[in-house]
């Protein structure tokens, strides 16, 4: 079910938005070779209970860290690590959510670690440009297909594979709500956009093969030809002015 949000609580989301914006720019300032991916899960952690809300990761059906740390060939859901220390030239996305006066805001960022490879460098400008690609299409009357054929456009006429295994989703009073937003589809297709739909878009883009396996731990889903991913992710909101990004300040 798509639950559309009245006025009184999209402020609301765009406080929580705001919130997981501010943490995800505070974490890449913290981002360098010799951190670890848990000491990197504290400082999102304690910044958010600092400022009123709750991480909204934390023990969501069972997930251990405030963030999701996803380096290298992990796709989505590294659990955050004391043993995973960042090296120079590594890539690792942070995927972070904040629940603020009954409203979840959700986002994330693949970042650099040191100086990085050209090709790890074009995988993290074509993820995040294939996101504004579908931003375009958010857009009252157009389709969920518009938005999920924009994106994968974009990231295979790059040459890069677009991830099937996991998509986007609504966001509002619960982390996932519906529509489940692929970022793989036809234009045209799809449930019809309404002012009012909180979506949270979040290509996933691989450098070799779109195939994924998840790890003994249920949680750490990782590339099966252990090439690197990237994502970038935003909750948006549809208005009648367009697209409106909660997560980006």
């Amino acid at each position: 079910m798509i639950i559309i949000k009245n006025n009184r609580e999209i402020e609301f989301m765009k406080e929580a938005g705001k919130l997981v914006g501010e943490t995800l720019n505070l974490v890449e300032k913290n981002i360098r070779p010799g951190i670890s991916t848990l000491a990197l899960d504290k400082i999102c952690e304690e910044f958010i209970i600092r400022s009123g809300a709750i991480p909204s990761f934390k023990n969501y059906n069972g997930f251990p860290g405030s963030i999701c740390a996803s380096v290298n060939e992990v796709v989505v859901h590294g659990i955050p690590s004391r043993e995973k220390i960042l090296s120079e030239g590594d890539i690792i996305t942070i995927d972070c959510g904040a629940f603020l006066n009954g409203f979840h805001g959700d986002a994330a960022r693949t970042f650099k670690v040191g100086q990085v490879s050209e090709e790890a460098e074009k995988l993290i400008r074509v993820t995040e440009e294939s996101f504004f690609k579908g931003v375009e299409k958010a857009q009252i009357d157009q389709r969920l297909g518009d938005i999920s054929s924009a994106i994968q456009e974009h990231i295979e006429s790059n040459g890069l594979s677009v991830v099937r295994d996991f998509t986007g989703h609504g966001i509002g009073r619960d982390l996932h709500e519906g529509p489940s937003i692929p970022n793989y589809g036809v234009a045209h297709r799809g449930p019809k956009l309404r002012a009012g739909m909180a979506l949270a878009i979040e290509p996933m883009a691989n450098l070799g093969s779109y195939h994924v396996k998840v790890l003994e731990d249920n949680w750490t889903a990782v590339t099966r030809d252990g090439k690197w991913s990237a994502q970038y992710e935003n909750t948006v909101i549809i208005t009648e002015d367009g697209p409106y990004i909660t997560t980006l300040v």
